[in-house]
Protein backbone atom coordinates (compact mmCIF):
# COMPACT_ATOMS: atom_id res chain seq x y z
CA UNK A 1 0.00 0.00 0.00
CA UNK A 2 0.89 3.35 -0.70
CA UNK A 3 1.63 6.42 1.63
CA UNK A 4 -0.95 7.71 0.07
CA UNK A 5 -3.36 5.30 -0.28
CA UNK A 6 -2.64 4.66 3.94
CA UNK A 7 -4.04 8.17 4.35
CA UNK A 8 -7.10 7.72 3.01
CA UNK A 9 -7.31 4.85 5.22
CA UNK A 10 -5.91 5.58 8.32
CA UNK A 11 -7.99 2.59 10.07
CA UNK A 12 -6.54 -0.19 8.11
CA UNK A 13 -4.01 -2.41 10.35
CA UNK A 14 -6.33 -0.96 13.77
CA UNK A 15 -8.99 -2.39 16.15
CA UNK A 16 -10.58 0.12 17.75
CA UNK A 17 -11.45 -0.47 21.93
CA UNK A 18 -13.68 1.60 23.40
CA UNK A 19 -15.23 1.20 26.57
CA UNK A 20 -18.33 2.51 28.14
CA UNK A 21 -19.81 2.98 32.04
CA UNK A 22 -17.79 0.79 34.50
CA UNK A 23 -15.37 -0.58 31.59
CA UNK A 24 -14.22 3.07 30.97
CA UNK A 25 -13.61 3.32 34.88
CA UNK A 26 -11.54 0.59 35.21
CA UNK A 27 -9.18 1.00 32.36
CA UNK A 28 -9.10 5.00 32.72
CA UNK A 29 -9.62 5.87 29.00
CA UNK A 30 -12.50 5.82 26.82
CA UNK A 31 -10.42 4.02 24.07
CA UNK A 32 -7.46 2.24 22.99
CA UNK A 33 -6.22 1.14 20.01
CA UNK A 34 -4.60 -2.38 18.98
CA UNK A 35 -2.21 -2.38 16.04
CA UNK A 36 -2.65 -5.27 13.91
CA UNK A 37 -2.78 -6.51 9.77
CA UNK A 38 -4.79 -9.71 10.71
CA UNK A 39 -8.15 -10.57 12.23
CA UNK A 40 -8.42 -11.19 16.20
CA UNK A 41 -10.32 -12.90 17.75
CA UNK A 42 -12.71 -10.98 20.62
CA UNK A 43 -11.36 -13.16 23.33
CA UNK A 44 -7.63 -12.33 21.95
CA UNK A 45 -8.92 -8.42 22.17
CA UNK A 46 -10.28 -8.75 25.90
CA UNK A 47 -6.59 -10.24 26.81
CA UNK A 48 -4.98 -7.61 24.74
CA UNK A 49 -7.22 -4.87 26.73
CA UNK A 50 -6.50 -6.60 30.30
CA UNK A 51 -2.86 -6.28 29.30
CA UNK A 52 -2.75 -2.30 28.35
CA UNK A 53 -4.14 -1.25 31.74
CA UNK A 54 -1.93 -4.01 34.19
CA UNK A 55 -3.06 -1.92 36.94
CA UNK A 56 -6.98 -2.64 37.18
CA UNK A 57 -7.21 -5.32 39.35
CA UNK A 58 -11.07 -4.93 38.20
CA UNK A 59 -10.99 -4.78 34.23
CA UNK A 60 -10.68 -8.43 33.56
CA UNK A 61 -14.11 -9.23 35.22
CA UNK A 62 -15.56 -6.22 33.93
CA UNK A 63 -14.88 -6.39 30.41
CA UNK A 64 -15.94 -10.27 30.91
CA UNK A 65 -19.49 -9.19 31.19
CA UNK A 66 -19.98 -6.41 29.19
CA UNK A 67 -21.89 -7.21 26.18
CA UNK A 68 -19.81 -6.32 23.06
CA UNK A 69 -20.51 -4.53 19.64
CA UNK A 70 -18.70 -5.20 16.68
CA UNK A 71 -19.30 -2.54 13.96
CA UNK A 72 -22.35 -1.20 15.87
CA UNK A 73 -23.49 -4.95 15.70
CA UNK A 74 -24.18 -6.70 19.11
CA UNK A 75 -22.06 -9.47 19.31
CA UNK A 76 -25.11 -11.72 21.45
CA UNK A 77 -23.92 -15.15 22.75
CA UNK A 78 -20.86 -16.28 19.97
CA UNK A 79 -18.12 -17.48 21.43
CA UNK A 80 -15.51 -14.60 22.23
CA UNK A 81 -12.85 -17.57 21.40
CA UNK A 82 -13.95 -17.42 17.57
CA UNK A 83 -15.67 -13.77 16.57
CA UNK A 84 -13.17 -12.77 14.19
CA UNK A 85 -12.45 -9.07 14.22
CA UNK A 86 -11.28 -7.93 11.08
CA UNK A 87 -8.49 -4.62 11.21
CA UNK A 88 -10.54 -1.50 10.77
CA UNK A 89 -13.25 -2.73 12.90
CA UNK A 90 -14.45 -0.88 15.92
CA UNK A 91 -15.25 -2.62 18.96
CA UNK A 92 -17.58 -1.53 22.37
CA UNK A 93 -17.71 -2.96 25.63
CA UNK A 94 -20.65 -1.87 27.23
CA UNK A 95 -21.31 -3.53 31.16
CA UNK A 96 -24.71 -4.36 32.47
CA UNK A 97 -26.60 -1.80 33.32
CA UNK A 98 -29.94 -1.20 35.14
CA UNK A 99 -32.68 1.45 34.77
CA UNK A 100 -34.50 2.95 31.84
Amino acid sequence: MSPDESQMCPSIGRITLRYWAAARHEAGVEADVVETDVPLTLADLRDRAVALHPGSDRLPAVLGVCAALVDDRPVGRQDPGTLLVQPGATVEFLPPFAGG
